[in-house]
């Protein structure tokens, strides 16, 4: 009898392990860098919103800059996904935000001062600081597994260089689906140099800084907007939107926290119909919720979508 209660019980457990696997994923794909190009040139009829994981999409269970995380985040909606590069001792490209191992992992002190092969020995925590089973990932890993998943953007920590990232995200065969995040216009002018068939998230708060990008010889379709961290004039959107490109906004901090307290308001939802097109914070699956509202009733397909 104790035999045929184990055997029921490991049952279940595999059941649901089964189910758990089977939970829809939500997938963005170009087959070429052009598609990705139509994709991002903003117009009323080719408008898709989405939304840009902060770091991946974090939540119990699931630290930040993790690739169990990043496929999770696909469970919730179509997704960009945000993530940064930093540098191992031996100069390989991992994937962590901080400078010290310490409030995301189990390790202690300067990522800097270790090796790749030191950095497999520990393991991630997730924002609550429980330990998770899963380990830092490499840039190489990363890009691997992204390719017809999800798009993403890529943040450089102090001192990683563009030249190496683009070197890799060439060798993967990943431009389709790459966008480079930048933060002054003389990054974006040298991130253009060393690839102009890379898109490119720079800042445009003002119409100055457009301008300023432009004469840099940037020009507009290779540009996404990143507007800033609170909700901008629609004059700013509408002066972009014009010139055919597409906006992020950063909801993380004030907006989401805004939007957890009183979600009744579908925050998300208005920003986007204000004229945000990407929503770039860390409350995924709020924000997910009231983005298919959204698309479903404004409705607005793509078929690079599934």
């Amino acid at each position: 009898m104790k035999f045929q209660y184990l055997l029921f019980f490991a049952l279940i457990a595999i059941f649901t392990s089964c189910k758990q696997e089977e939970k829809a994923r939500h997938y963005i794909k170009f087959n070429k860098i052009e598609e990705l190009y139509q994709f991002l040139k903003w117009s009323p009829e080719n408008r898709f919103p989405l939304i840009s994981a902060h770091r991946g999409g974090p939540m119990p269970g699931f630290p930040e800059n993790c690739i169990e995380t990043f496929n999770n985040a696909t469970t919730y909606n179509p997704v960009i996904v945000e993530f940064d590069i930093a540098y191992s001792k031996d100069s390989v490209m991992v994937i962590m935000h901080d400078d010290k191992l310490d409030r995301t992992s189990t390790g202690k002190g300067a990522i800097g001062n270790y090796t790749y092969e030191d950095l497999k020995a520990f393991n991630l925590k997730d924002d609550d600081g429980k330990e998770t089973s899963f380990k830092i990932p490499t840039l190489d890993s990363v890009l691997s597994w992204s390719k017809g998943k999800v798009l993403l953007t890529i943040d450089l920590k102090k001192g990683v260089s563009y030249a190496k990232v683009i070197e890799k995200v060439k060798q993967y065969q990943v431009e389709s689906n790459s966008i480079i995040i930048t933060y002054t216009a003389d990054q974006a002018k040298e991130v253009h140099q060393l690839a102009p068939d890379l898109m490119i998230s720079a800042s445009v708060q003002k119409k100055a800084e457009l301008k300023r990008l432009n004469d840099l010889g940037i020009p507009n379709n290779r540009i996404v907007a990143f507007v800033g961290v609170s909700a901008p004039d629609k004059e700013l959107y509408n002066f972009l939107h014009a010139k055919g490109i597409t906006t992020i906004l950063g909801t993380m901090g004030n907006i989401d926290k805004s939007a957890i307290s009183s979600p009744a308001r579908m925050v998300y939802y208005h920003l986007v119909n204000n004229g945000a097109d990407i929503l770039s914070g860390d409350n995924l699956p709020q924000a997910s919720t009231e983005l298919d509202k959204f698309r479903y009733n404004k409705k607005l397909s793509s078929a690079h979508v599934n």
